[in-house]
């Protein structure tokens, strides 16, 4: 079985890997499938679902969170969320010092 991989840097690198023998065959945890590539002096590892890193030692407890652009909402949520209550917390006081007078 060969695998193709491909860089998307510049410029574009396309190579074909075995997989591993020997003792690389245990090289990737967590499932993750090991690959030679000529190019790379250390074996290859291709992660399982939740998991990434060079051996798939890292388990991505939150996976749905991965894309950048949701981050950036999420982001974008808690600091209006947490303008708003400023906001309500000064009207709030305003309020109580008028009333108190």
């Amino acid at each position: 079985m060969h695998i193709l991989f491909v860089s998307f840097g510049f410029p574009l690198v396309i190579e074909h890997g075995d997989p591993c023998t020997g003792s690389e065959a245990t090289f990737c945890m967590n499932g993750g499938t090991c690959f030679k590539i000529p190019s790379v002096s250390t074996p290859t590892c291709v992660c399982s679902a939740n998991y990434e890193g060079s051996r798939c030692e890292q388990f991505q407890l939150f996976s749905f969170l991965q894309d950048s652009e949701e981050k950036g909402m999420i982001a974008a949520v808690v600091i209006i969320a947490l303008l708003i209550l400023v906001v309500l917390g000064v009207v709030i006081y305003y309020i109580c010092n008028v009333w108190k007078k």
